[in-house]
């Protein structure tokens, strides 16, 4: 058979064979793009008087996904295979490119955050309530011991051994927020919680208040802890608070520009009360302002600094002669 060279356009890429007795086909389907074919004619050396087709292709523009099972189905092929191939391919690219099946099994695997009641209310009216405290560490609560010290140090300092006097708690760095709810529980009158965690206040800060019925009694700053210094006149007003409790993720904060900052901020006073709990080889100043340190205890690797006006000072040594004397 006599066969001129020339050129085809078509949807498919095929080989055939012919000779004398017959025509061997052998198509396969290989591209999703027509092809230019070059068809030529050239004597084999399987069968003498044997002419072999050869096909060349050239990309061009695409075809339907529709055609090509057409065209699949009318030349004897399974037109399922290329939408199964295909896929493949799309998962191979997707794998490489970071966006296949393994990057949403890891989105699915991420273990959602939940609760547990492992804190207590210690003293006061809502003594051993328990609170809420997120599981993990993306909060990381004073510990009761620590917590029950410092009050206690800061009911003697105050003058008044059983409670703490009315005034305003503010609690920054707040999290579960044990403290505030400790101090309300004591005597304070009002607390502000200051936590930029949406998923915390929700699920945690929010519930414990509701649960030891203080909600009323608080007042609650979504935003960053600097972000309430800068703007305290604004976020709470009313002139300085009567107490602060400064309990930040250890590894976060500088100790130095924090005090700093809330040594020069209108919610820090003449009579004002400061607790700081802060990790093992922190250097921590005598004095904050006007305050000084009227006490400083450690606990494992944890310490408790607490800061107060210069007459707390005075009257816990005065306090500690008599008790000697007596």
């Amino acid at each position: 058979m006599a066969v001129s060279s020339s050129l085809i356009l078509s949807p498919l890429h095929f080989n055939f064979v012919a000779n004398n007795k017959g025509i061997n086909k052998n198509l396969s389907f290989l591209s999703a793009n027509p092809f230019i074919f070059n068809i030529s004619s050239k004597p084999t050396n399987i069968n003498k008087g044997s002419s072999i087709v050869l096909c060349s292709y050239k990309s061009g523009s695409g075809l339907t996904a529709e055609d090509k099972r057409v065209l699949r189905e009318r030349y004897g092929f399974d037109p399922n295979d290329y939408i199964s191939e295909a896929k493949n391919e799309r998962i191979k690219e997707g794998k490489k490119q970071g966006k296949g099946k393994e990057v949403v099994a890891e989105e699915e695997a991420k273990v959602p955050r939940t609760t547990h009641k492992l804190l207590q209310v210690l003293g006061g009216k809502a003594k051993r309530k328990k609170l809420l405290s997120p599981k993990g560490m993306d909060v990381r609560p004073m510990m009761e011991v620590v917590k029950g010290a410092a009050f206690d140090i800061l009911q003697a300092a105050d003058g008044c051994p059983a409670s703490l006097r009315p005034g305003r708690w503010l609690d920054l760095y707040s999290g579960t927020g044990s403290v505030g709810i400790e101090a309300i529980s004591r005597g304070c009158s009002q607390a502000h919680f200051v936590e930029m965690d949406p998923w915390v206040i929700s699920n945690v800060l929010r519930p414990n208040l509701e649960w030891t019925g203080f909600l009323d009694a608080s007042v609650i700053h979504p935003v960053r802890v600097e972000t309430f210094l800068e703007e305290a006149d604004r976020f709470a007003g009313n002139g300085p608070f009567d107490y602060i409790s400064v309990t930040p993720p250890y590894t976060q904060v500088d100790y130095g520009m924090l005090m700093s900052q809330i040594s020069k901020s209108p919610i820090f006073g003449e009579d004002t009360f400061i607790v700081v709990e802060y990790p093992l080889r922190t250097d921590m100043l005598d004095s904050c302002g006007c305050l000084v340190k009227i006490k400083d205890r450690r606990f494992g690797r944890t310490h408790l600094a607490i800061y107060g006006p210069k007459w707390a000072q005075k009257k816990r040594k005065s306090d500690k002669t008599l008790q000697n004397t007596t």
